[in-house]
């Protein structure tokens, strides 16, 4: 597979929602395994890692810095409170920044940066249930082992 396949092939979001559903730091701030998935659902409060709507894809050909967010769902009756939402939300960035650490996938391309994109924003939802969001920044470029 050339690099540019590869890199357009790349999923950035299933890379960062494996990570944090591992990860024993958000596993044990949010309350146990189950918490982190792709879709807003019990057991609260749950992490959900999606595509994000910003990034730079450059030319597809080596670098691209495609956008994962992140949103933090409290329980709908409104707990946690907004501040300690905000510290989960912050701590689940940190441990994605350390997926290039992780030594790289056979066949993937290579994670070589987790940044935030620009700032955490407190979102509830129009029912009310406390929601907070933020978006990584994830830098990837064609594994030359496997290119």
């Amino acid at each position: 597979m050339s690099n540019a396949y590869a890199l357009a092939d790349a999923d950035e979001v299933a890379a960062v929602l494996a990570w944090l559903a591992e990860h024993p730091k958000i596993t044990e701030a949010l309350g146990g395994p189950g918490h982190v998935s792709g879709t807003r659902e019990a057991p609260w409060p749950h992490l959900r890692v999606a595509a994000g709507p910003g990034g730079d894809l450059g030319t597809l050909t080596w670098r691209t810095e495609p956008e994962v967010t992140l949103e933090l769902f409290g329980d709908p009756g409104g707990w946690p409170g907004p501040a300690a939402l905000s510290r989960i939300l912050k701590l689940c960035a940190v441990a994605a920044a350390e997926l290039p650490d992780a030594p790289p996938t056979p066949g993937l391309p290579i994670i070589s940066g987790v940044r935030p994109s620009g700032v955490l924003l407190e979102s509830p939802l129009e029912t009310g249930q406390p929601r907070w969001v933020m978006g990584l920044l994830v830098t990837q470029h064609p594994n030359p082992e496997t290119s």
